[in-house]
């Protein structure tokens, strides 16, 4: 069995991991490692909650000098919540050894976040759209940095990032290390590594499935006119501690969490209308157990570090299967049991096909099936397409 100890950290950083309970490396961890520690550029695929951010994070600490108050190593999210947790994780990792490290992102005093990286910053976590106004401002000194590490690629590049990364990548024009980690691997990616990465080693932990085997796939089937009264009583049913109900529109989290609130207590929204301070609270007490259903866009679904989360809800269904994975896989964290359960209606059964063939599961039904008159989903090379939960 590897170790943190295994794999040459020095000893502050392992003090550090023995402060935060950290026990043995994850499997992406144990792997990526070595590899960033050697100094080799790296493309890393795999699932949500395998440990990516801790597995930059360490070997950036420990190789980050501490008497050089120049940014050593950037790393690049797509969020400003992913922004936060990144820094708090290596301010964790890191500060016992003196690491500082800063998130920069939009809608804080830009005044305010120079004057933090003229004190000194050795790694510095930035969301594209802020860290390119630095940039053009010149108010940011990139010379220096040793490691650049893009986070959540797929989810970047689908939130229409790519000129921008392009453009993050090329104001490197010195030699230093790329580190790509992703869940997906899109022709995009592919491209970014051929023209920006030296011989990138590749590491791939998704083990050919798009979601974790302790994660059980649910669906209840129902008319948009019933949507909302079935998932009144589903919560009613099943209890959760720690529920993601997803939505498509702001206003539809708002309208559902304040229909919710009048059956539930600790019921509270979160989307990206929201002032960041507002996001923060929210996100911390959904951490802490103080809201038990968090309503949610998608902001929620990438990155976050919401390791509790027992139960998803999806109130509408995504037309697009890795939407339902990415949101699904919220759930059932670092081969933590979970359950995913999705509303369909009849317009979704196509949809619903799509997503069965991309997870290979079966679904299970919370109620009755659809009728045999719909065009009922059936996943691949299976006999059985339907049972119903007791």
């Amino acid at each position: 069995m590897t170790t943190f100890s295994d794999l040459g950290l020095e000893a502050l950083i392992l003090r550090a991991l023995e402060k935060m309970q950290y026990k043995e490396p994850s499997p992406v961890q144990a792997m990526a490692i070595p590899l960033i520690l050697e100094g080799r550029d790296l493309i890393a695929l795999a699932e949500t909650g395998s440990g990516k951010t801790a597995a930059c994070a360490i070997p950036v600490c420990h190789r980050i000098r501490i008497d050089d108050n120049n940014i050593q190593a950037l790393i690049v999210v797509p969020t400003r919540e992913l922004a936060l947790q990144y820094a708090t994780e290596t301010q964790k990792i890191g500060g016992i050894k003196g690491v500082k490290a800063f998130a920069l992102y939009g809608g804080e005093s830009a005044g305010m976040q120079q004057s933090k990286l003229k004190a000194g910053v050795h790694v510095l976590i930035a969301t594209p759209g802020r860290l390119i106004d630095f940039i053009y401002s010149r108010s940011i000194d990139l010379s220096n940095v040793e490691t650049l590490i893009l986070d959540e690629a797929d989810e970047m590049l689908s939130m229409g990032f790519y000129d921008d990364l392009e453009f993050i990548i090329q104001c490197l024009v010195h030699k230093h290390q790329t580190l790509l980690f992703s869940a997906t691997m899109p022709v995009q990616i592919r491209k970014i590594a051929g023209q920006h990465m030296r011989e990138p080693k590749e590491i791939t932990l998704t083990r050919g499935q798009a979601s974790p085997k302790s994660l059980e796939h649910k669906f209840v089937f129902c008319h948009s006119h019933d949507r909302d009264k079935k998932l009144i009583a589903l919560i009613k049913e099943i209890e959760p501690s720690h529920a993601l109900i997803f939505c498509k529109s702001r206003i539809e989290v708002e309208d559902l969490c304040r229909l919710l609130q009048k059956h539930y207590d600790k019921v509270d929204f979160l989307h990206a209308g929201l002032s960041q301070d507002i996001r923060n609270i929210v996100t911390n007490k959904f951490r802490n157990g103080r809201i038990t259903c968090l309503v949610a866009t998608d902001v929620a679904a990438r990155g976050l570090d919401f390791s509790k989360v027992t139960h998803v809800i999806m109130h509408h269904l995504s037309k697009d299967p890795e939407d339902y994975v990415h949101r699904s896989g919220r759930a059932g964290r670092a081969e933590r049991v979970g359950t995913s359960i999705a509303f369909v209606t009849p317009r979704d059964l196509p949809t619903l096909n799509r997503i069965l063939q991309t997870i290979a599961r079966e679904p299970i039904w919370i109620g009755e099936p659809p009728p045999p008159t719909t065009s009922t989903p059936r996943p691949p090379q299976r006999r059985r397409p339907y049972r119903r939960t007791p």
